[in-house]
């Protein structure tokens, strides 16, 4: 085995070659090579400085229809014989999976684009100590913060490699930079605490600490003295900050695991209108610089653009190979993974097409609602599409945003969640998954 200077296109694709020598009828090899530093201070202390880096070798093996999973981070000969010998091994006694499979040469990425995933220079400690340090002080500045959590600064950097042994190899790595920080306002038991964060793949698109520090301060201190409201069903608006939910929602639903296994609401939802006409969901595998772009999926598939929804029309499952074949149709490209465990579907850069309204207009006429700029746990059941999560926000009264509100639940179905939906023309690409302000009538607001 070569060792961990070798390309990982051949670590990769040498680990394939010794599982098939080895009796594996099919086989592939993800090679994870992940450096990350991070910091975090409090009150101007440092608390954390922290380097960890790790290299994975994840082996699948197929004999017939029998598939094993092994990892590894020890890359002695001795170690990679072991790991090939116990992985064949295992697949030889496991139970059969008729829809387990490598995916076929024809459906292969062939030309990787260049989508500039790469920040070639790594921030020095003390860089991430000064952009957490601004972050903290300019939070701090504002009128009526009384107190920090502290704020956080980071880097990291991850290669990845896959051959198979139908032929595909190929490789990619990306970069993240992070900088966050949570304050306080108030006194006593009359405390608030809000929190800002931003994250870019090269350091130069990355929102300037200072502008981050300044909006977790003035977040905080517009929610001190929250109301608490009566239970009613009124609109509900979805703030940027947390729109991009629904679409985690969306995707849950989507998946070709979950449409399989029968436990989607959205199951039986596929080519017919989910959403408004208006609304057009967008994923997006080869933007540049995306937060969650890939030139391949992770059984090197070629990926692509695709409108999940279309002027409100469900247009497609998320497929991986083996939802794809329990389904009877083609993998999308959507296969994500580890280097311990099999794919699964997962969107990459997800946005909701903006609408044509502005904000203003948006809640304009709303004469009593919710603003929700937070919300709390996850109480959402994929089955039926009930929906009932904690939130917090801004009391929306004549069209306008009045005082804060905290401690309500907001709960709905999504299937009438979904085909409500009015977006606003805002729309800031941030986090990967985006979405506009959005507007959802008749939702009930359960308070005191």
């Amino acid at each position: 085995m070569a060792d961990t200077a070798t390309d990982p296109n051949e670590l990769a694709g040498d680990l394939v070659a010794r599982a098939c020598k080895a009796g594996a009828d099919a086989a592939d090899a993800l090679y994870f090579k992940s450096a990350a530093l991070s910091h975090a201070q409090r009150l101007g202390e440092i608390e954390k400085l922290e380097r960890a880096e790790s290299t994975d070798l994840g082996l699948r093996v197929f004999v017939g229809q029998r598939q094993a999973i092994v990892s590894t981070t020890d890359h002695s000969p001795a170690a990679i014989s072991e790991l090939v010998e116990r992985a064949v091994a295992m697949a030889r006694v496991v139970p059969e999976d008729p829809h387990t499979g490598l995916a076929p040469p024809e459906l292969a990425a062939g030309d990787f684009p260049d989508l500039d995933l790469i920040d070639a220079v790594e921030p020095s400690p003390e860089a991430l100590i000064g952009l957490a340090r601004e972050a903290e002080d300019a939070a701090r500045a504002v009128k009526g913060i009384t107190n920090s959590e502290g704020a956080e600064a980071s880097w990291s950097r991850v290669d990845i490699a896959l051959a198979t042994s139908n032929g595909f190899s190929g490789a990619y790595g990306f970069t993240r930079h992070g900088v966050g920080v949570s304050v306080l306002a108030g006194e006593g038991t009359a405390m608030e605490r809000d929190y800002d964060w931003a994250s870019a793949v090269h350091a130069g698109d990355l929102r300037s600490a200072a502008e981050v520090g300044k909006e977790a301060g003035e977040r905080t201190v517009k929610r001190l003295n929250p109301h608490k409201v009566q239970t009613a069903k009124l609109p509900i608006v979805y703030d940027r900050r947390v729109s991009g939910g629904m679409l985690g929602h969306l995707t849950s639903a989507i998946s070709g695991a979950a449409v399989a296994r029968g436990t989607s609401f959205l199951k039986d939802r596929l080519g017919k209108a989910v959403f408004p006409e208006s609304i057009t969901v967008i994923d997006e595998p080869h933007r540049a610089r995306g937060l969650r772009s890939k030139p391949f999926d992770g059984e090197g598939v070629a990926c692509e653009k695709r409108a999940l929804i279309d002027k409100g029309v469900l247009t497609t499952w998320l497929l991986d190979m083996r939802s794809a074949n329990q389904l009877g149709m083609t993998t999308t490209g959507h296969a994500s993974r580890g280097t311990g465990g099999p794919p699964s579907p997962s969107a990459t850069n997800l946005v909701m097409q903006p609408g044509r309204t502005n904000t203003k207009s948006l809640i304009g006429d709303i004469k009593e609602g919710l603003y929700v700029t937070e919300l709390i746990g996850f109480g959402v059941n994929q089955v039926t599409g009930d929906y009932s999560r904690g939130a917090g926000g801004f009391w929306i009264q004549n069209g306008e945003l009045t005082y804060p509100v905290s401690e309500v639940t907001i709960a709905g179905n999504l299937v009438e969640m979904f085909a409500k939906i009015t977006a606003a023309d805002d729309l800031e690409i941030r986090y990967g998954v985006d979405a506009p302000t959005l507007r959802i009538d008749g939702m009930t607001i359960a308070g005191s």
